[in-house]
């Protein structure tokens, strides 16, 4: 039975990664051990681990500036873990608001310095992404979050600052093609298009490390870990794997250029029916909307239920949205196929036919 995936996280992965993950928990390359059991000291996870590092690079063209880090801990701790390891207690930050995620960051950072909140869309309850805002320039850094998941907004263009950049692209990494060298640091829980829960993929450039005058937890500490090639201490092997084969099947199904220009084909083919439909409405600006989560909701009241079910009995799932804006929620991330797209258009469609 196909089952169509909308789920926000842990989301999709494509077919042939599943399969290739599932072979080697039985049997890792002709091993006789699982991936699940292997050292990951052996060689066999070292040439695993420096695969994951090197498809990084090449499908984001990562320089030596940068490392690569493969880390536990999602990216909820690096809320705290880039305020601890940039700024003392004096130094000032600067944040944009655009959701529940960066809310988060925002409050974990003021634990470790002077945070302004420069730029919010909390009071249209996140539906846009804030433009033409003031960065103060004695900010050590300015942090977004490029992709609301629940909220469904991303920045189309990453703002021009002349402080450092961080971004938080948890919903949207490896989705499009992004300028690495205009980012102090990027990180991102795999969750979405890259693996399974339990790795963070950090690119920090190196130069901004070792700044700060605290003493760092060791484990807490970007060095120890750049020092160490992400194997101070046991690393997420599965899902470092797993992230290893997606990077290939990006690689092979035409890189982020291709990635970008298959999903933007998706998210129209279901904005169109949100814009065409009597039934449904788009909650973001249109400017600003996600092209990994699509967030509608219905212009009648009393038909939620009926449509979650009508998904449902058509193996549709995961479209329930978030209660912070209610309706639904389409999440469409690289494995999404157009053909699972189209199934969702077509129920929209005849619930129109049925109710409208």
């Amino acid at each position: 039975m196909k089952v169509h995936n909308f789920s926000a996280g842990p989301a999709i992965l494509p077919r042939s990664v599943f399969e290739a993950a599932s072979q080697a928990c039985l049997d890792f390359n002709g091993s006789g051990l699982s991936i699940l059991e292997i050292s990951h000291r052996s060689p066999e996870f070292t040439t695993v681990m420096a695969e994951a590092e090197s498809l990084t690079r090449e499908l984001l063209n990562v320089d030596d500036d940068y490392a690569v880090l493969f880390l536990t801990g999602g990216a909820s701790s690096q809320f705290f873990m880039v305020p601890l390891n940039l700024l003392n207690e004096e130094d000032k930050a600067s944040y944009v608001n655009t959701g529940s995620w960066s809310t988060k960051a925002i409050k974990e950072a003021k634990a470790y310095g002077q945070i302004s909140e420069v730029a919010s869309s909390k009071d249209k309850n996140f539906n846009f992404i804030p433009k033409g805002f003031d960065i103060p320039q004695d900010s050590k850094y300015l942090h977004i979050t490029s992709n609301n998941t629940i909220y469904g907004t991303a920045f189309s263009e990453f703002p021009e600052t002349e402080v450092p950049l961080i971004a938080d692209m948890s919903s949207d990494f490896l989705s499009r093609p992004v300028d690495v060298s205009r980012f102090d640091l990027i990180y991102a829980g795999a969750q979405k298009n890259l693996g399974p829960a339990g790795v963070t993929v950090v690119i920090v450039k190196k130069s901004i490390v070792g700044k700060v005058e605290r003493q760092i937890p060791t484990m807490l500490n970007y060095q120890t870990h750049i020092d160490k090639g992400s194997m101070f201490n046991t690393p997420p092997v599965f899902p470092i794997f797993v992230s290893m084969l997606t990077m290939k099947w990006v690689k092979d199904n035409g890189g982020l250029e291709g990635m970008a220009k298959r999903n933007a084909a998706k998210a129209q083919l279901i904005y169109d029916e949100i814009d065409r439909n009597s039934l449904f409405t788009g909650t973001a600006e249109k400017e600003d909307r996600s092209l990994m989560n699509v967030t509608f909701v219905m212009t009648r009241e009393g038909l939620d239920e009926a449509f979650l079910s009508l998904a449902k009995e058509n193996n549709i799932s995961g479209i329930k949205g978030h209660r912070s804006v209610g309706g639904f929620r389409a999440s469409i991330y690289n494995a999404m196929a157009p053909e699972s797209v189209q199934a969702l258009v077509d129920i929209m469609q005849r619930f129109e036919k049925q109710y409208g």
